[in-house]
């Protein structure tokens, strides 16, 4: 049985979904990384000296710190992040953007900001903004 609010939540991760995936494609084609990559790089742009604790990034994308492990690794490997020491706490590992992940961030932005045109499109300024205020 399912009532408004139900229909409501599977309809958002329905189009959700939808729009990630699309998102995904066109990131992953254009600059290599997917929008959980974009998201990781976002996270750390915004956050002070552009590092944050392993996981306090998982928290903020919200996946598992294991996951986000796994993810970091790739990253590593070409370029888009490093893993520093946490002078205070040797059990705690930092991660670093780098600047080619900073490049590659702005570059990814651009992409972003079209496709997020492009899957809104049907949607005026204040539905855009509504939305955000309802998601909010």
């Amino acid at each position: 049985m399912n009532d408004t609010n139900t229909e409501t939540v599977i309809a958002l991760w329905s189009r959700s979904t939808d729009i990630v995936r699309k998102i995904d494609a066109g990131l992953g084609a254009i600059h290599g990384i997917g929008f959980t990559e974009y998201m990781v790089l976002h996270q750390l742009m915004v956050a002070n000296n552009k590092t944050m604790r392993r996981i306090d990034l998982a928290d903020s994308i919200g996946r598992t710190a294991s996951g986000v492990t796994r993810m970091l690794m790739p990253m590593q490997k070409i370029g888009l992040v490093v893993k520093e020491a946490n002078a205070r706490d040797a059990r705690v590992s930092l991660v670093k953007i780098t600047e080619a992940g900073e490049g590659i961030y702005r570059d990814a932005s651009a992409t972003l900001a079209q496709s997020s045109s492009r899957e809104l499109r049907r949607l005026n300024k204040a539905q855009v903004d509504e939305v955000l205020v309802l998601l909010q």
